[in-house]
């Protein structure tokens, strides 16, 4: 991505536009690495001054988190997902998992009303894929896997309005993911979603939006038993085990 006879006055936010341009293309994914400082500057070919400033200006933004000693990684896809991660980060988990059932809830719906055969293609394909990621035993590749079908989900909705505040919440939920899942995966917190996709599958919304709304109060159900209404998910009636398994 090398820029072409920048204009000296405007270097620094072409610069910066080239790396921000990285991240919301997918290049540099949520969570990768971004090349070092003396990288950038010969991918570039600008001076290591601008580079530098140029990051710290993406990081303030919340896009990138300098980690000194580590490196510098990719925490959001865009300058709102990364206000609503710095906003959001020591959230009440209980009104995470009110958000997130809402929202998936309602996405749900509309998806099994709206799908498409691509769209189906596609939650076919990232299902299998959670699984996947699940029998590896690593929870970082799950977390990854299953925030990837969720947003598919609600992707299928077919409303751009809906999917774009869900993916600026993005990493938001996947923190909360992180720390339901923990750092060791167990064979009995494992929790399917084949009857979402059945359901969305089927055209069946009331079914696709009820398995939609309970997925979250599954997961550490202990989270919650200080609500006044914690059995009972969001807009559901539906009450939850205290036994239920973890996986978003």
């Amino acid at each position: 991505m090398p820029l072409s006879h920048p204009r000296r006055s405007a270097l620094s936010e072409q610069v910066i536009a080239a790396l921000r341009n990285q991240i919301t293309s997918g290049e540099w994914s949520v969570g990768a690495r971004i090349p070092t400082e003396p990288e950038l500057v010969e991918q570039l070919g600008v001076a290591r001054n601008t580079v530098r400033e140029a990051v710290r200006a993406l990081a303030h933004n919340g896009l990138l988190d300098i980690r000194q000693g580590s490196g510098t990684y990719v925490v959001a896809t865009s300058e709102l997902a990364g206000v609503m991660h710095r906003r959001f980060a020591d959230a009440d988990p209980r009104h995470i998992a009110e958000l997130r059932s809402t929202l998936e809830s309602a996405a749900a719906r509309l998806a099994a009303v709206r799908r498409t055969d691509k769209d189906l293609r596609q939650l076919d394909t990232l299902l299998a894929r959670r699984e996947e990621a699940w029998e590896t035993g690593e929870a970082e590749a799950f977390v990854a896997a299953d925030a990837t079908f969720h947003l598919a989900v609600v992707a299928a909705s077919h409303n751009d309005v809906m999917t774009a505040m869900y993916a600026d919440l993005g990493e938001v939920l996947r923190d909360w993911l992180r720390a339901d899942v923990g750092a060791e995966l167990t064979p009995e917190a494992h929790m399917d979603h084949t009857r979402l996709v059945d359901a969305v599958r089927a055209g069946d919304a009331e079914t696709a939006a009820k398995e939609a709304a309970g997925y979250p109060f599954m997961c550490r159900p202990a989270g919650f038993s200080d609500s006044p209404t914690a059995g009972t998910a969001p807009g559901t009636g539906t009450a939850r085990s205290v036994s239920s398994p973890s996986g978003g």
